[in-house]
C-alpha cells in the first residue's frame, strides 16, 4: 500500500485551481522582473557587443539554471517523483544526500568552467572571431563574464533540488517567485553603473565594466535564490544545510534512477539552444536579438508551463499505477487542452502584433529601429512554435512520472542531429528566424514520437478525439488572429504606426479584440476545458 504522506493529504485540500492561481501570480511577477532586466540591458547597451557577449557568456550558466534549477527541470521532476509519496521523516535524508552529491560534482564543474572559459566561448560563439568588433571587444567581454558567472552551476543544482522538495510539500509561491531576485540584482547593478560612470556607449572599457556588472548581478541573484530556500526547507522538515552521504537509501536511488537520464534528456534539449547560438554568432546582433525575442515568449510560456505542469506533475506521479491509468489519461488530456486554450490564441496575437509589441517593450535608449526589425522577425518565428514546445513538455513529464527517463532521452539524442541539420538549412534560407523555425521542427518531431510511444506504454490514447479537440482550438485561434489583424490595420490607418503610445494602443485594443473573439467562439462551441477555465476565473474574481 502506498504511504499516505502529509504532502498527499495537503494536496487533497489544495485544489489544482488553487495551486495554479498561486503559481500563475508568482510566475507573472517573476517574469515581469525578467523583462525589466532585459529591457535595462538593451537600453544601456542596445543589441551591440555587451548584449551579444552576455548571450554567449550566459549560455552555459543559463543551461545550468534551466537544466538543473528550473521549475519542471529534471532535478525538480526527479525529486517530486521520488518523495511525493514518502512519509515526512523519510524525506530529509534523501534531500540532504542528493544535495551533498550534487554540490560536490558541480563544484568541480565550476572550476572547469573558470579554467577553460576561453575555449567554452569559442565553442559556443565561434562567430565572434570572424569580425574585428567580435575579436577585439565582444569575445574578451564574454570570457570575463563567463568566469564571474561560473559558480551559478553549483547554485543551480541546489535551487532545483529545493524547488522539487517544496513543490512536493505543496509549497509553490517561493519557488515560482524567487527567480526575480536575479533580475533585481542586475537592474540595481546597471542603475549604479549609470549613476557612477554615466553613458559611454562608444567606450570599450565601459563595455567591459558593464559586462562584469551584469555578470555579477546574475551570480548574486542565483545565490540569493538558493539562500531564500534554506530556511523554508528547514522549517518544513525537508532537509537542512548539512553534509550527508546516505547513498544506500532507497529514496536516493529512486531519485538518481530518474535524475541521470532526465538530466541527460533535458540537457540534449538545451544543447539545441546552444547549437542555435553557435550559428547565430555569425550574424551581427542575432545573439542579442534571439535572447530578446525569446524573453517575450518565455513570459507566457513560463506562466502556463508552471500553471499546467507544476500542479499536474505530482498528480501524474500519483496516477502512475496501471490501475489508475484511465484517470491519468484524463489528466493528460486536461493539461494538453489547457496548453492549447492558452498558447494557441496567444501565439496568434504575438504573430500579428510582433512589431508593436517589440516597440513597446524595448524601443528605449540604445535599442534602435534596426533592432526592432530583427527582434520582431524572431518573435514571429517563436510565436509559431509555442503550443508545440509546451505540449512536448507535458509528454516529457508524463514519462518522468511513470519512472521512464530513457524514452525522452533517446528521442532527444536523435533530435540533436535533426536540429543541427535544420539550423544549417533554415539559416541559409531564412537568416536568423530560420534558427527558431528549426527548433519548432525539432519540438514537433519530439511531440509526435513521444505521443506514439506513450500510447503504446499505457494501453492506448484517444488520439483522434484529442487531435480533433486541439484542431478546433487551432481554428478558433486563427479566427481570433484574423480579427486582431483587421483591427490592427484599422488602427494603423487612423493613428499611424510610430511612437510608444500609438503602438501601446494598437497592442491593447487589437489584442483585446482578438482575445474576446477567441473567448466568445470557445464558449459558443462549448469546449469543456474552456468552460471549466472560465468558471475558475470567475470564481477567483468573485472572491
Amino acid at each position: 500500500m502506498i504511504n499516505a504522506s502529509r504532502s498527499s493529504r495537503r494536496l487533497g485540500k489544495k485544489s489544482l485551481a488553487g495551486i495554479a492561481g498561486i503559481v500563475a501570480a508568482a510566475t507573472l511577477l517573476s517574469k515581469a522582473f525578467g523583462y525589466l532586466r532585459q529591457a535595462s540591458i538593451l537600453a544601456a547597451f542596445g543589441t551591440g557587443p555587451v548584449t551579444d557577449a552576455n548571450a554567449a557568456a550566459y549560455a552555459l550558466p543559463a543551461f545550468m539554471l534551466v537544466l538543473l534549477g528550473g521549475v519542471n527541470g529534471p532535478f525538480h521532476s526527479a525529486i517530486i517523483s521520488a518523495i511525493a509519496r514518502k512519509k515526512r521523516e523519510e524525506v530529509a535524508p534523501i534531500v540532504e544526500t542528493i544535495t551533498t552529491i550534487v554540490g560536490i560534482v558541480l563544484a568541480g564543474v565550476t572550476v572547469a568552467i573558470i579554467l577553460f572559459a576561453p575555449a567554452v566561448i569559442d565553442l559556443f560563439a565561434p562567430g565572434f572571431g570572424e569580425t574585428d568588433v567580435g575579436l577585439l571587444v565582444t569575445r574578451p567581454i564574454a570570457i570575463a563574464m563567463l568566469r564571474v558567472m561560473a559558480p551559478i552551476a553549483v547554485f543551480a543544482g541546489f535551487i532545483g533540488i529545493g524547488f522539487g522538495s517544496l513543490n512536493a510539500d505543496d509549497q509553490y509561491w517561493l519557488p515560482s517567485v524567487s527567480p526575480l531576485l536575479s533580475s533585481v540584482t542586475v537592474v540595481l547593478g546597471l542603475l549604479i553603473l549609470r549613476l557612477v560612470l554615466g553613458e559611454q556607449i562608444s567606450d570599450p572599457s565601459y563595455f567591459m565594466t558593464g559586462g562584469i556588472v551584469v555578470a555579477g548581478g546574475t551570480l548574486t541573484g542565483a545565490m540569493l535564490q538558493w539562500l531564500v530556500q534554506v530556511p523554508a526547507l528547514a522549517k518544513s522538515g525537508l532537509g537542512r544545510l548539512r553534509l550527508r552521504f546516505d547513498i544506500h537509501n532507497p529514496g536516493v536511488r529512486d531519485v538518481l534512477k530518474v535524475l541521470v537520464p532526465a538530466t541527460l534528456s533535458s540537457g540534449t534539449l538545451q544543447i539545441n539552444a546552444l547549437t542555435d547560438l553557435r550559428f547565430a554568432t555569425y550574424i551581427p546582433q542575432a545573439p542579442a536579438a534571439l535572447e530578446s525575442a525569446s524573453l517575450l515568449v518565455l513570459a507566457p510560456l513560463g506562466i502556463i508551463s508552471n500553471v499546467v505542469l507544476v500542479p499536474f506533475f505530482p498528480v501524474f506521479s500519483r496516477l502512475a499505477e496501471p490501475a489508475l491509468w484511465p484517470d491519468l489519461k484524463l489528466r493528460i488530456r486536461q493539461s494538453l487542452m489547457l496548453v492549447a486554450l492558452t498558447m494557441m490564441p496567444i501565439s496568434a496575437l504575438i504573430i500579428t502584433l510582433a512589431r508593436p509589441i517589440v516597440t513597446v517593450a524595448y524601443r528605449y535608449g540604445a535599442f534602435d529601429e534596426d533592432s526592432v526589425e530583427i527582434v520582431s522577425s524572431l518573435l514571429i518565428a517563436y510565436g509559431i512554435g509555442m503550443f508545440v514546445y509546451l505540449a512536448r513538455d507535458v509528454m516529457v513529464r508524463v514519462f518522468y512520472a511513470l519512472g521512464d527517463g530513457q524514452t525522452p532521452f533517446k528521442i532527444s539524442l536523435v533530435n540533436i542531429v535533426i536540429n543541427f541539420a535544420l539550423d544549417y538549412v533554415f539559416l541559409k534560407l531564412m537568416g536568423a528566424p530560420g534558427l527558431v523555425i528549426a527548433t519548432v521542427g525539432v519540438n514537433l518531431v519530439s511531440l509526435i514520437a513521444m505521443t506514439i510511444l506513450l500510447a503504446r506504454k499505457i494501453g492506448g490514447l484517444p488520439l483522434i478525439e484529442w487531435t480533433g479537440a486541439i484542431t478546433t482550438v487551432f481554428a478558433v485561434s486563427m479566427v481570433s488572429g484574423l480579427s486582431c489583424w483587421l483591427t490592427l490595420g484599422g488602427l494603423a490607418s487612423v493613428l499611424g504606426s510610430e511612437g510608444f503610445v500609438t503602438n501601446l494602443v494598437q497592442v491593447c485594443v487589437a489584442g483585446a479584440v482578438g482575445s474576446t473573439t477567441f473567448v466568445l467562439i470557445a464558449v459558443v462551441l462549448k469546449i469543456p476545458e474552456a468552460e471549466l477555465l472560465i468558471q475558475q476565473v470567475r470564481q477567483r474574481f468573485s472572491r
